[in-house]
């Protein structure tokens, strides 16, 4: 199966409502890897590494995110994955 890697950038009101602690509990159930971090401008930005299927099923949430988040925007950049992560966390 194929491994895609998800470069994601949220906006809308996703700081201060558990986004990024969500985002690590999704990521770890769906098998990926990466990192997820708050942005100075108010943005969450991640990236996910791991099987297509479950890649896409994770920008999927991205676009709804937990329950108080209000995401009005994603942005998605998709390339091959590099394998240079050992598991998913919060970073920065």
């Amino acid at each position: 199966m194929a491994k895609l890697r998800a470069e994601v950038t949220v906006h809308g009101r996703v700081q201060g409502v558990g986004f990024r602690f969500s985002t690590v509990s999704q990521a770890q159930h769906l098998g990926l890897t990466g990192w997820v971090r708050n942005t100075w401008e108010g943005a969450v930005e991640a990236v996910f590494e791991g099987e297509e299927k479950a890649v896409r099923a994770m920008v999927d949430w991205c676009r709804r995110g937990p329950t108080f988040a209000r995401v009005r925007d994603v942005d998605v950049r998709c390339a091959e994955a590099t394998g240079e992560f050992a598991g998913f966390h919060v970073t920065g």
